[in-house]
């Protein structure tokens, strides 16, 4: 395998992988955010408000998003199988 091959691997892998968390991590940062701006404008300091709203927030985002992550990270997976010779001859 040449550098250039692995290089390559590990960038897709990692465009994979900053995917999948900046959809089920951007959506979760907008609502902690309205949470927050309400949380100032009415003065109410509790802590845990925040905590259900994200939860529920990244439940529905992998309830939606879950079936296109699992699909894009089996066809990286099933390429990277499917190259092993290629890669190895």
């Amino acid at each position: 395998m040449t550098p250039e091959v692995a290089v390559d691997l590990f960038r897709e892998a990692l465009w994979l992988t900053a995917m999948i968390v900046a959809i089920l991590v951007v959506p979760s940062l907008l609502v902690g955010l309205l949470v927050a701006m309400f949380q100032a404008a009415t003065q109410i300091n509790e802590q845990t408000l925040s905590f259900l709203p994200r939860l529920l927030v990244i439940l529905l985002t992998l309830i939606v998003g879950g079936p296109w992550l699992i699909q894009q990270l089996m066809e990286y997976t099933q390429t990277l199988i499917q190259n092993i010779p290629q890669m190895i001859g």
